[in-house]
């Protein structure tokens, strides 16, 4: 009886020590299946965002350049990366406001890159119809593109210009005196003329023929950027030297000289294009990487956008793949996705590159809300909703149809949500990248969106606070957080 009785104690003692190491693991790892969401610190910085940004002087004043050249493609160099609020103080009377303000431009922006690749479809089925192809375009950009800005030196002395980055783009560009039509931007508008450096191409010019649709006029070559909203910009087709803060400059890049420029582009002097194109900044400098943290888009911090450095160890990588149709776009290996740590049952044929240029889905720097193909957002959204009971209900907003109102809550754990790439490597995000405010008084939203196009794409949302890697030597592309 006493050993019966001292074995009875002895299961006891040990089936407690395993449940309490079991209670103490999912209280250590909590990440795989919640991740927490800091209520007050998020609509905080949706308040912040009204108030006024950083005067002109003080932005000016991160960016120190010297004539120091970079000649070849081992060095690296870094330039401040900010959001546009940080640019340009938000004109809205609210948050809300604010927010309805991005869908918008975010929803021209995808509409863009659809009619992008609808065009270059129609172009090699009909080459010779001449009026498929009379609007030359070489960006799938839209007015929403100018997210986030990237600070540089152009001419020669050097002139501080914020320029919206764009993964999903290839010519840069800048608006030009004289002007026909300008828009409002912060910094003072490029005077060639003032610039011992500037140069137009001529029509016969390599970079002149690697435009989607090359013109001339006077013996000068002519660009134009065409965008989904009807916005658009065209001017010479230059090269002048393009400064990069302390780490150097580059003579002789070819850029946008634009005259007439008409859209809502917000504050920026132009376009930097990140795309995977011959023309793009990456292409041209022979870079054989890049890589941007994007900062909160309600705070007033910065980051870098980084050329020529190392992929951080942490990171998760993927393969990088080409579109046989557009060499822009940087598609990427996704099989698949997760809620609360387990698989959400998706086709791995949604996220496929198919053989005609159809389908895939690209990481894009200039694309708000992650959209995914509808099969795979009502799996993702469900998956969300069954797991997130917890959370009181609120009615959708604009292209979100699940949002919650946690107008009583500080903090709360929120089911995770991880990106599977090819390989099994998942991606775990922030709470913060996908449930956002949507005002300021506690209404937040599951921030992804169906398509009933063939094409998804990772938006910016999703990539706040993660270093993301193109290392464009090995075709991989790689995601750290925390590494702004």
């Amino acid at each position: 009886m006493a050993s019966v009785k001292l074995s009875l104690l002895t299961f006891l003692a040990l089936f407690s020590l395993l449940l309490h190491s079991s209670l103490q693991t999912r209280t250590l790892n909590p990440s795989k299946t919640y991740q927490l969401l800091d209520v007050s610190d998020s609509i905080q910085r949706a308040l912040s965002s009204l108030s006024e940004t950083q005067d002109q002087e003080t932005l000016s004043s991160s960016i120190s350049l010297d004539s120091s050249l970079v000649s070849n493609n081992s060095s690296s160099f870094s330039v401040p990366l900010y959001s546009r609020e940080t640019v340009k103080h938000a004109d809205h009377q609210d948050y809300k406001a604010l927010v309805l303000s991005r869908l918008a431009r975010d929803a021209a922006r995808v509409d863009s890159l659809n009619q992008r690749l609808r065009f270059l479809s129609r172009q090699q089925q009909f080459e010779t119809q001449q009026d498929d192809l009379s609007t030359p375009v070489v960006s799938g950009i839209s007015q929403g593109s100018g997210e986030y800005f990237a600070q540089f030196g152009i001419g020669t002395p050097s002139k501080t210009a914020h320029l919206a980055i764009d993964t999903g783009s290839d010519i840069s560009w800048v608006q030009c005196q004289p002007c026909s039509e300008c828009y409002s931007q912060t910094d003072p508008i490029y005077d060639p003329s003032a610039s011992s450096t500037y140069q137009p191409l001529t029509c016969s010019a390599p970079a002149c023929q690697a435009l989607d649709q090359p013109s001339c006029s006077a013996g000068t070559c002519q660009y134009q950027v065409s965008y989904g909203d009807g916005s658009f910009t065209t001017g010479d087709l230059v090269t002048d030297t393009v400064s990069f803060g302390s780490s150097g400059t580059v003579p002789k890049l070819a850029i946008g000289c634009g005259h007439d420029n008409e859209g809502l582009f917000v504050a920026s002097a132009g376009l930097l294009g990140l795309g995977g194109g011959a023309l793009s900044f990456p292409s041209q400098i022979k870079a054989t990487s890049f890589s941007y943290c994007l900062p909160d888009r309600d705070s007033k911090t910065s980051s870098t956008l980084d050329f020529n450095s190392a992929t951080p160890g942490d990171s998760i990588t993927t393969q990088l793949t080409k579109n046989s149709r557009i060499d822009t776009f940087y598609y990427v290996g996704l099989s698949g996705l997760s809620v609360g740590g387990k698989p959400v049952q998706i086709p791995p044929s949604v996220f496929q590159l198919g053989a005609s240029g159809g389908g895939g889905i690209i990481v894009d720097s200039g694309t708000a809300v992650t959209r995914l193909q509808s099969e795979a957002y009502t799996a993702l959204r469900d998956a969300f909703r069954s797991q997130a009971t917890n959370l009181p209900s609120a009615a959708g907003e604009s292209l979100f149809d699940t949002c919650y109102d946690l107008s009583s809550m500080k903090s709360v754990q929120v089911p995770s949500v991880g990106l599977v790439f090819a390989g099994g490597k998942s991606l775990a995000l922030p709470a913060k990248n996908y449930l956002i405010p949507v005002d300021s008084n506690g209404k937040f939203c599951f921030a992804f969106a169906g398509t009933k196009s063939a094409l998804s794409i990772i938006g910016n949302v999703q990539q706040q606070g993660i270093r993301v890697s193109y290392d464009l030597a090995n075709s991989l592309v790689g995601f750290s957080r925390d590494k702004c």
